[in-house]
């Protein structure tokens, strides 16, 4: 095991996790802008109200995996900066779009497995859309892997 899964998967500490990574799901909604924002925004409210538990158990579905690939980069991480001279969010950031290819190669597997086409056709459609936040998203992914270290 890594670093990060010792501190980010610890039993103790798993639901306080979810419960962080819910929260900057829902910051980063918040955060959009623009028509694609309103339609992110107006897409998140119908979903959750639909089922106001959907984002903390999705993300506890795919902890495990989200944070076995952010320790493979939190290794890289390391070594590059063993004095920790630069912060892992600024690090990170620098390598955004390769962060969020590797945490979205975890949902393309999923849905490459699955035998619903109409998921996995509207899944395609909003491919380059979730890469793009996803993306945003890695240095508050960062900061928020760091205050459990």
């Amino acid at each position: 095991m890594g670093v990060l899964t010792d501190a980010l998967l610890a039993a103790d500490k798993r639901p306080q996790v979810i419960a962080d990574c819910a929260k900057l799901v829902d910051d980063e909604v918040a955060g959009k802008s623009g028509v694609s924002g309103i339609l992110i925004k107006a897409g998140y409210k119908a979903f959750t109200a639909l089922k106001p538990t959907m984002v903390p158990h999705a993300v506890d579905a795919l902890l495990n995996d989200f944070v076995r690939v952010l320790d493979r980069h939190y290794d890289k991480y390391c070594g590059d900066y063993p004095d920790k001279a630069k912060s892992f969010d600024a690090w990170a950031t620098a390598r955004d779009q390769e962060i969020a290819g590797d945490l979205l190669g975890i949902t393309d597997d999923i849905m490459s497995r699955s035998s619903k086409i109409a998921i996995q056709k509207i899944y395609a459609s909003l491919r380059h859309v979730a890469q793009r936040n996803v993306s945003d998203a890695v240095p508050a992914v960062a900061r928020l892997a760091m205050k459990y270290l």
